[in-house]
């Protein structure tokens, strides 16, 4: 039996399979509601249910305090209809009205960046443009239902083929796949554009990034969007890895730091090699950045990474001065169904 599921004030309404989360149900129909890790880890899809019920198939998400259960809030990536529904809470709009779209794609290059994270190149169909953000990610779609999230590291102007990073994830089914036996031209299924993390046009404030491990990816995509741009704005991106060998694409961003005056880079290593020379900052990237900026009212912050960075940031950012509204991220939960991305 479905449900009928009301979203207000808009009034839009959607119809939600059993078993299936009302996130994956909104998008689905092409509704693009608040989200980031879907892993119930984020906050970043929670809302208030006006009427009716839900449950959660994996038990009630840690981040969901006593509180906010008392208080109708549910977190909806994780939350599963038990009758029809009435929430509060508005679909998301990107600029130019972009379409959420299913299309196959081909595997045209595989390549091994460091030894736990591969890059796929994928080719699409060439009858339309696939339009998208600086900073969007696809769902690839599996067997059974399951999906997996990657985030776009290549530009919307360079979109001939997509470029996704792909961490291994011990036991995981698609990373496994990646890792052992994929090779060019497998074919897949990809959904999208989706997300609300994006590089915001309409703002001249100085940006900082923060990614860790594969929450680079992103950032990359909008780096290079921000160069064609032609952005004059100071960009200072802080990286952070376990080790100097994660830091896959450092090469490239040193070389963006000699020929792009507003551009720095500042690499953070938590565990770096004791067998290898390193006189670089070490220890957590939220931490870094906060030391070099301890007034950040001025700036835009996008941050991209495993869900306890993101949290740190969160908690941190806004107590330097960060306007919680300049405040953007993408929470990258490897536990959960989306978590082998994105990438």
């Amino acid at each position: 039996m479905s449900f009928i599921v009301t979203l207000h004030p808009s009034g839009e309404h959607f119809e939600a399979r059993p078993g299936e989360s009302v996130l994956t149900a909104a998008l689905r129909h092409g509704l693009n509601l608040p989200h980031s890790c879907r892993g119930g880890s984020c906050m970043s899809c929670q809302a208030h249910i006006r009427s009716g019920r839900v449950q959660y198939p994996r038990g009630t998400p840690s981040a969901l305090s006593a509180v906010d259960q008392a208080a109708d809030q549910a977190l909806l990536c994780q939350a599963v209809a038990e009758t029809d529904l009435d929430i509060d809470i508005a679909p998301l709009v990107t600029p130019g009205d972009i379409r959420i779209r299913r299309l196959p794609c081909r595997v045209q290059r595989v390549e091994r960046l460091c030894p736990d994270v591969m890059m796929l190149a994928l080719k699409l169909p060439g009858f339309e443009p696939f339009e998208y953000l600086a900073g969007q990610y696809v769902d690839i779609l599996l067997r059974e239902g399951e999906r997996r999230s990657f985030s776009l590291a290549n530009p919307p102007h360079h979109s001939e083929l997509l470029e996704i990073h792909v961490r291994r994830v011990p036991g995981g089914r698609f990373s496994d796949y990646v890792f052992n036996d994929m090779k060019p031209r497998a074919l897949l299924r990809l959904e999208g554009p989706l997300g609300q993390f994006y590089l915001r046009e309409d703002s001249d404030r100085p940006i900082l990034m923060m990614g860790g491990g594969t929450g680079y990816a992103p950032l990359k995509a909008m780096l290079e969007h921000a160069f064609h741009l032609g952005w004059e704005r100071p960009i200072h991106l802080y990286w952070g890895a376990r080790a100097r060998i994660d830091l896959y694409d450092a090469e490239r961003l040193l070389a963006w730091v000699g020929e792009r005056p507003g551009f720095r880079f500042t690499p953070v290593l938590s565990e770096p090699d004791p067998g290898e020379t390193w006189d670089g900052r070490v220890g957590f990237v939220h931490e870094a950045l906060v030391a070099d900026y301890p007034n950040l009212s001025a700036h835009d912050v996008y941050m991209a990474g495993p869900p306890p960075m993101i949290k740190a940031g969160r908690l941190l950012l806004p107590e330097r001065g960060l306007d919680p509204q300049r405040l953007y991220f993408d929470s990258f939960d490897y536990a959960q169904p989306r978590g082998e991305g994105p990438a």
